[in-house]
């Protein structure tokens, strides 16, 4: 990489797997990055559901659900990395005063563009009373890259990058969500070559 080239920073970005990304974890994955830095990268797949429902999650750490809307909602497995650990994607819930930016939630990383992702139990005692974000992704694990691991990776055409489109989180449909960020490039996956093009 040339020594003038400017670090790149996809947070709040998807990552698209490419067909030839063969790993199990994150063949046809589409990960929302949550942080990027020269550090490293982190991220929440956001297309793989596990068979466990967000009623099943809350019976496990002896909460209530309250909320119709997400009773039957899957938890998703976020990647490999901690998948004992709860990790929630979410709307902003600011404090109630004006003065403050800060999260209403404990533990939570601030996303720039628009989300946050908290790994407190605070919000789920929120949502379990009928409160909490309105729009929720959870899951169980994340994805994590050292520092130029993904830089190497997207080098080697592992992956697409797009700008994140919160409705492709939200409000698509599990099965189509890899469909929709590839729609986001004005691409369809038959386009897709398994084979690293190099000119």
């Amino acid at each position: 990489m040339p020594i003038d080239s400017a670090p790149i920073n996809l947070t709040h970005h998807f990552l698209i797997a490419m067909p030839g990304l063969e790993d199990a974890s994150f063949a046809r994955s589409v990960v929302y990055l949550c942080e990027h830095s020269e550090r490293g990268a982190l991220g929440l797949i956001i297309n793989k559901p596990t068979d466990i429902t967000l009623k099943g999650l809350f019976d496990k750490v002896d909460l209530s659900l309250r909320r119709e809307d997400l009773r039957a909602e899957p938890v998703f497995s976020g990647g490999p990395v901690q998948t004992e650990r709860g990790f929630v994607l979410h709307e902003p819930m600011l404090m109630d005063s004006a003065e403050t930016e800060e999260s209403a939630y404990a533990s939570t990383m601030t996303i720039p563009g628009g989300l946050e992702m908290t790994t407190s139990k605070d919000v789920l005692e929120a949502l379990s009373t009928g409160a909490g974000p309105r729009r929720v992704l959870i899951t169980l694990g994340y994805s994590s890259w050292g520092e130029g691991q993904l830089e190497s990776e997207l080098a080697e055409n592992a992956w697409l990058t797009v700008g994140a489109d919160l409705s492709v989180i939200f409000d698509t449909p599990v099965t189509e969500r890899y469909d929709r960020a590839l729609a986001l490039l004005g691409l369809q996956a038959w386009m897709l070559s398994p084979e690293a093009g190099h000119a």
